[in-house]
């Protein structure tokens, strides 16, 4: 680990954050330790899990990088590279399993996409402080929903008119673009409105979240808020965790991880919120 140069700051994981008035901008010394790569992908393989089963895996990822001291919006990209390669992977295994979905999702695609790309724009440009208070409400808000999950009754005559539904896509990408966290249960929600069956919404859901992250992503990576090899330490886990949620998802079942989430999300709230 280099030594931080005169207007930087050493954090303790290994990147060094340079400040330019109230800003914070990355640089990684291009070496993770051990033990942190394994907790990042140890992470990563439960968000990635709980993210192809019904979605808020990143209520776990993006404040797991900030206690280890990232900037909340550098955590909220660094995170994104994760969530990608999650996704894929999900999307991959699903469709190796037979499970339907593809063609479904591609009406809905450029609508989520334009949205994501919005909100990817917006939340770069908010402060680091900002951002934390955002995005712990957030965290609280979001905790009952993901934990009772998704997985509604689905109501077979129900029939959302196309522009409904490409209007609500479009403000999901939005909300996706900018904060992530919970968009999966935002998309089965709506899928399940729409009369479609839960297992073939997870394949819908895992391949939006897969196009329009693509589509995100390079914002980010422009407003300098991603740290390449956190990222991928993450990324590792989230695909084996989008691999395995895949296979519980065509199992039948997400009960196991959610009591985990919970003690997670409240617990890294209050970090969040700057409570302790």
């Amino acid at each position: 680990m280099r030594s931080a140069r005169k207007g930087e700051t050493q954090e303790p994981w290994g990147a060094v954050l340079r400040i330019d008035g109230a800003s914070a901008r990355p640089y990684s010394t291009g070496r993770v330790p051990l033990r942190v790569a394994l907790l990042l992908a140890g992470g990563g393989l439960v968000a990635g899990a709980v993210n192809t089963l019904a979605g808020g895996g990143s209520l776990l990822t993006v404040p797991l990088l900030v206690l280890m001291g990232l900037p909340g919006p550098v955590a909220n990209g660094t995170n994104r590279v994760g969530v990608l390669l999650g996704s894929a992977v999900a999307t991959w295994r699903l469709a190796a399993h037979g499970i339907p979905g593809l063609r479904d999702a591609a009406p809905l695609l450029v609508p989520s996409a334009l949205g994501a790309v919005l909100g990817a724009y917006g939340v770069v440009q908010l402060p680091a402080e900002l951002f934390n208070r955002a995005f712990g409400l957030l965290m609280l808000v979001l905790l009952v929903p993901t934990l009772r999950g998704a997985r509604l009754a689905v109501a077979p005559r129900a029939k959302l008119p196309p522009l409904v539904r490409s209007l609500a896509c479009f403000a999901i990408g939005v909300y996706g673009g900018a904060f992530q966290a919970g968009v999966g249960v935002l998309l089965l929600s709506l899928l399940s409105l729409a009369g479609i069956d839960l297992l073939r919404s997870t394949h819908i859901k895992t391949a939006l979240n897969t196009c329009f992250t693509l589509l995100a992503l390079p914002i980010f990576w422009w407003a300098d808020q991603i740290l390449w090899p956190e990222a991928l330490a993450l990324g590792a886990g989230f695909a084996a965790g989008g691999a395995l949620g895949a296979r519980i998802a065509v199992r039948g079942g997400a009960r196991v991880i959610r009591p985990v989430l919970a003690v997670a999300v409240l617990a890294l709230a209050g970090r969040m919120l700057g409570l302790y």
